[in-house]
């Protein structure tokens, strides 16, 4: 697909030659920011076009945003572009800044399923890093990874520094996308030393107006948990989420970065103060859950979250909180905060929990005659 310039704001006269004010002088001049159709990049954009170091934001996506955050990017000059038209995009208009943040958490059935996020999270960054090693006038890259880059298993340590390495492959879709895109970084780093790649390794992101597959979990009104499991959980207030990706722009600071909310929660402490109902339930039935919690109109949840609430996760951000002089606010705070923007405490009636136990129940039975019978079992999807 050809790029198209479907909105733009004001444009300096100098840019027509790729530089500008802000590039000459050392601070960041042309910022390219991908996946600015949904929440994070259109509030990264957003607050980079407000900063008056920065002369000319970009936003890349080949998505249009929602009527809701589409106000958010009036100052913002958008180009519609797919993966493979995003070198052509990037060479023309000489950046010197990209943030990568055009990431697909998981997967959409109605659009393509598993196949098409990994697509978009793996084969997308390849042709994003190809096209950033052949631009000239690159400086700094930033890109966005998740701690689920660590996995989740009984083996791990306690506190995960930036130096730990996973002990095996996640089994989460998500998870093994990460890996695959840090791999790429580093090897970017060595063909492009001159270039600034600095990698954000996010806790759960979290807050009052987050949206995420975690904040649908701990919405729910019965929140099914693993049987004798009370993983510790970090999170990430999405606000301090945005000023570290603005200062990574903004700042140099090359390398490899947690970041997640000082503290723990155990997940226990967390249903208890959102004011839900945990259901207990055996681990080989928490997979089948997450389809009857579907059903009942309770979100949605893959193998990355169900890993993640039976081993929990905790990473070490002392590299953060020295390097860029910023410590984010504590995990119990972001999560106070997301419970204040989810403040229905509707009572769940005993006919309903009763019912979302059966169901569960029932699903377990169906697990355990499939294991027993494994040439009629049926095979399930992520």
């Amino acid at each position: 697909m050809v790029a198209v310039v479907w909105a733009s704001a004001p444009v300096h006269a100098d840019e027509e030659h790729g530089m500008t004010p802000g590039g000459t002088s050392g601070a960041p001049g042309v910022v390219v920011v991908t996946g600015v159709s949904r929440y994070l990049g259109a509030h990264v954009a957003a607050r980079l076009a407000a900063d008056p170091r920065i002369e000319r934001v970009v936003g890349l996506d080949a998505a249009d945003p929602s009527p809701e955050l589409a106000p958010l990017l009036d100052q913002v000059e958008r180009v519609r572009a797919d993966v493979a038209s995003v070198g052509t995009v990037i060479d023309e208009l000489g950046a010197d800044s990209v943030v990568h943040l055009a990431l697909v958490t998981a997967p959409d059935q109605q659009h393509g399923g598993r196949a098409a996020m990994k697509e978009q999270n793996v084969i997308g960054t390849m042709q994003l890093l190809a096209a950033c090693q052949r631009a000239p006038r690159l400086r700094r890259l930033v890109v966005r990874s998740s701690t689920a880059a660590y996995g989740a298993s009984f083996r791990d340590p306690a506190v995960f520094t930036e130096e730990t390495e996973p002990h095996a492959v996640p089994r989460g879709g998500f998870a093994r996308d990460i890996l695959d895109i840090e791999g790429y970084v580093r090897g970017f780093r060595r063909r492009r030393p001159d270039v600034t790649a600095t990698v954000l390794r996010f806790a759960p992101f979290i807050g009052s107006t987050a949206d995420t597959t975690l904040t649908r979990y701990f919405a729910q009104r019965v929140v099914p948990t693993v049987l004798g499991r009370d993983p510790r959980l970090q999170f990430l207030h999405i606000e301090d989420a945005l000023e570290v990706l603005h200062r990574s722009v903004t700042e140099e600071h090359g390398g490899t970065y947690n970041v997640a909310g000082p503290g723990v929660l155990a997940l226990s402490q967390a249903i208890r103060r959102s004011g839900r109902v945990a259901v207990p339930v055996l681990e080989p039935g928490l997979s089948g859950a997450a389809g009857i919690a579907r059903t009942l109109g309770f979100g949605r949840y893959g193998l990355d979250q169900v890993d993640l609430f039976v081993h929990g996760r905790v990473v070490d951000t002392t590299r953060l909180t020295t390097e860029y002089g910023f410590t984010p606010r504590s995990t119990a705070v972001a999560f106070d905060d997301f419970i204040s923007g989810h403040t229905d405490r509707t009572v769940v009636r005993a006919e309903q929990l009763a019912a979302a136990e059966q169901a569960i129940l029932d699903r377990i039975r169906q697990v355990r005659t499939a294991v027993a019978n494994p040439s009629g079992a049926a095979t399930t999807g992520e």
